[in-house]
């Protein structure tokens, strides 16, 4: 899982078995390590229909509504849109890099923009 922050932006880019295990689990949560503290940034299930986030003691959750979950799992749509308050938030599915790119990209989702020959 990889966000991206700019700004009021808040963007959660997520890899196939990602998307799986969010559908199976209702969660998904990441660290990143400094000095003295952990920063977290979380995805959770709900039982609502909007997209909300909040940040609280370091950590970023990012609330999703179990029916656009099943949706991401189940179908072709590429991802959710919405806003918190000022903060933008979308939450999509993690495509490959049409450039080179030296991340590891084997559980992207196939880019619609190459044409396999």
């Amino acid at each position: 899982m990889k966000i991206r922050i700019k700004g009021n932006s808040l963007r959660y880019r997520l890899t196939q078995s990602e998307v799986a295990r969010l559908g199976t689990t209702g969660r998904l949560e990441e660290h990143t390590a400094f000095m003295e503290k952990t920063f977290t940034y979380a995805i959770e299930a709900v039982d609502n229909d909007k997209l909300t986030a909040d940040f609280t003691d370091n950590r970023i959750a990012l609330y999703m509504p179990v029916s656009m979950i099943e949706e991401l799992n189940n179908t072709d749509k590429v991802g959710f849109s919405d806003s918190s308050g000022p903060v933008s938030l979308l939450v999509e599915k993690d495509f490959a890099c049409i450039d080179n790119t030296e991340e590891d990209e084997s559980d992207n989702y196939p880019n619609p923009n190459i044409s396999c020959q």
